[in-house]
């Protein structure tokens, strides 16, 4: 059942005119718990108040279904903008780019000219930029982007690992001398490319991170799972790693309690902070991944005179009030 909901949440995920609908509804439906605004000015103070409670950020411009190359220019302008705002106002915090949203579906070197763009005034300010990882499809030509960009401004940049893939061990072998973010993976896959069975993923990903503590530059342990991160707090201490190597990650809006527990034990911390008006891709991946809690989301759908499928979409927000749990 747990995997056909997520499957159900990953095909939505894809639909284009449930993100547009969506868009109208998202903060009037809760959003805001796990969105951080929809303009920039909201995003930063939202990363001011986590800097207050020792936690760092890093800030994504959310957007997709970028097919035409206006689309991707106004995605570029909007994430120079963010730069700008980081610099102008102090903040911890650095930025995540999808290559998608900057051209990437478009032409590979349409998006290398847009993210090498972004990254100058990156380098400029000192700003770490981190280069999300979608698809399968994209994965490839996301990490030619990043020697590309390291090439031109080294230090930089970072990627991220995603543990559900096969060949995950042999990219993070490849770029461990990169800042890598290792996540478990949020996209719907072919078996003959990723595992597809929760107990694979989470063993991979769990091996993943003892090799990246052990070898990697710096190494960003993405993740909710209590479990996992009591492992990963036992292994840096069984291996004397310095706090100055890692960093824990996990979502605006989920586990909150926890994220300041973490940064009050003394581990850097650093959330990952969306914001803007396209929150419905995002969100119906996070979805996918606690398939669990779709009854408290079912239960708040019927209390709103939405359609049933735009409803449930918007209003697996909710699902960011189970942040304490």
């Amino acid at each position: 059942m747990a995997e056909l909901l997520k499957n159900f949440f990953l095909t939505l995920s894809n639909n284009r005119t449930l993100n547009a609908g969506a868009q109208k509804f998202g903060l009037k439906l809760g959003a805001q718990s796990v969105v951080a605004g929809t303009n920039i000015d909201e995003a930063v103070e939202t990363i001011r108040h986590l800097n207050e409670q020792g936690i760092e950020a890093t800030i994504d411009n959310l957007g997709e279904f970028v097919h035409d190359r206006a689309e991707a220019t106004a995605a570029k302008e909007q994430i120079l903008a963010v730069v700008e705002a980081i610099h102008a106002s102090g903040v911890q915090s650095h930025i995540s780019i999808k290559p998608s949203q900057v051209g990437l579906d478009i032409d590979y070197d349409f998006c290398l000219e847009n993210v090498l763009e972004i990254a100058e005034k990156a380098y400029e300010y000192g700003i770490f930029i981190n280069l999300d990882q979608e698809n399968y499809s994209r994965l490839h030509p996301t990490f030619s982007i990043l020697e590309a960009v390291h090439a031109k401004y080294p230090g930089i940049v970072g990627t991220v690992i995603q543990a559900y893939f096969h060949e995950a061990m042999d990219n993070l072998e490849k770029y461990s001398d990169y800042r890598l973010r290792i996540v478990k993976g949020a996209y719907k896959e072919p078996a003959d490319v990723a595992y597809t069975d929760k107990a694979d993923i989470d063993a991979n990903y769990v091996k993943l991170l003892e090799y990246s503590l052990l070898h990697a530059k710096y190494t960003s342990v993405a993740t909710h799972d209590h479990t996992i991160i009591a492992h990963i707090k036992k292994f840096v201490k069984e291996h004397d790693i310095s706090n100055d190597k890692f960093e824990f990650q996990m979502l605006y809006g989920f586990r909150s309690d926890m994220q300041k527990e973490l940064a009050k034990e003394g581990y850097h911390f650093t959330t990952y902070v969306p914001f803007g008006e396209d929150w419905y891709g995002y969100f119906m991946r996070r979805l996918a991944e606690r398939p669990q809690n779709l009854a408290l989301v079912t239960k708040q759908v019927f209390n709103k005179k939405t359609n049933t499928l735009l409803g449930l979409a918007a209003g697996a927000f909710l699902i960011g009030r189970l942040s304490k749990r």
